[in-house]
């Protein structure tokens, strides 16, 4: 994804893990918290899902996804881990489209996912939906993930502003999400990771409730627990009006200490 990630040619690459916190809260708003997480720093696979709610059963759709990936097994390769998770992620797929067909031809089940995996130095990135994966490295903090949303679509067009998108009145329609369709159609993102990285996968929660530069500043210079628990405070503090999922990942070299 040679534009996507900027590249730090100067740092050489080293045996790396990632350190990670991680933290999901219903919000100030919702009676049932359908977002759901997985953290597992010991194969290096995080990923959040956000389930579409009413009587969708989105909650069921996003502990699905977490469920499956939970399965992962420890990786033998870069090319076989990101196999695995994808193969997971499809087979919830089919599981969610035969459990809604049951229900009714027009029901649907579905969430949305992003998550993320890194193998020797390298990282991959697999979405559907607008759960986010950011990147803050060497001081330039951006997004590595593109929202599959109607929003999103018309900002790609020039139709509306950035900063038009989360008072628009599609802002929660989405195009793509686990469960939504016959065919499930990911995103994929592989590049470099670097000593120092700090990676941010969150729910839209998140986002709804912070800009990109208050993220940043919370990212910033802290552990990732600590980073993790500025982000949820935040949101919390300023009404979170969706369930609200957070999980930051420091990447470090193999032989440093745990956090």
């Amino acid at each position: 994804m040679g534009d996507t990630v900027r590249q730090i040619r100067d740092r050489r690459p080293l045996v790396l893990r990632g350190l990670s916190a991680a933290n999901t809260a219903v919000g100030a708003v919702r009676l049932l918290n359908e977002d759901a997480y997985l953290d597992r720093c010991d194969i290096g696979l995080w990923a959040v899902a956000d389930g579409l709610g009413g009587e969708s059963a989105g909650d069921r759709a996003s502990s699905m996804i977490v469920e499956a990936l939970g399965r992962v097994s420890t990786p033998v390769n870069a090319a076989s881990f990101l196999t695995e998770v994808r193969e997971q992620l499809h087979a919830v797929n089919r599981i969610l489209r035969l459990e809604a067909s049951s229900l009714g031809p027009d029901r649907v089940i579905a969430s949305t996912v992003v998550a993320f995996l890194i193998h020797g130095d390298h990282f991959a990135c697999a979405w559907a939906g607008d759960s986010r994966l950011y990147l803050l490295r060497n001081g330039y903090f951006h997004r590595i993930s593109i929202d599959h949303s109607a929003v999103q679509d018309l900002v790609d067009r020039g139709l509306i502003e950035k900063a038009q998108a989360n008072n628009h009145p599609d802002a929660n329609v989405l195009t793509r999400a686990v469960g939504a369709s016959d065919e499930l159609n990911l995103d994929l993102r592989q590049d470099q990771i670097f000593d120092n990285d700090v990676f941010l996968l969150c729910s839209d929660g998140l986002t709804k409730m912070l800009s990109d530069r208050e993220i940043e500043v919370r990212l910033a210079n802290h552990t990732p627990a600590e980073a993790a628990a500025e982000l949820m405070d935040t949101a919390l503090a300023r009404g979170a009006i969706d369930n609200v999922t957070v999980v930051v990942i420091s990447i470090v070299a193999a032989d440093s200490p745990d956090e």
